[in-house]
């Protein structure tokens, strides 16, 4: 295991906002993209809401999960670009591989074949 994966793994288990939110900033995006692609990701299950999305943000950087990476003026506005760390990315893998595994459990434990819906 990488040293990496190793600080990665006191973050987990996440919350399902949280992995959303690292999830979305594999690539530099500002707040409202990123509720916007979570949404769009996950056709619209999830929708993040601006105190969610604010409060995390503030904490994924007090951890070092994320960074501000510059600003975007979009409208008339300026708006903080995030990315995730190194850090950050190696908590949101880990977090992929765990909820994958717990994926084959349940269809294990349920006796679910094949697709999403159990079908």
């Amino acid at each position: 295991m990488s040293t990496i994966e190793r600080k990665a793994q006191k973050f987990l288990p996440l919350t399902e906002a949280t992995f959303c939110i690292l999830a979305a900033l594999a690539e530099p995006r500002h707040g409202y993209g990123v509720m916007q692609r979570v949404e769009l990701a996950s056709r619209g299950r999830i929708k993040l809401g601006p105190g969610t999305l604010y409060g995390a943000l503030t904490k994924l950087l007090q951890q070092d999960l994320i960074v501000r990476t510059g600003e975007t003026e979009e409208g008339g506005e300026r708006r903080k670009l995030y990315v995730l760390t190194e850090l950050g990315r190696g908590v949101a893998r880990l977090e992929h591989r765990r909820l994958v595994e717990m994926v084959v459990v349940g269809r294990e434990l349920l006796g679910i074949e094949g697709g999403l819906n159990g079908d």
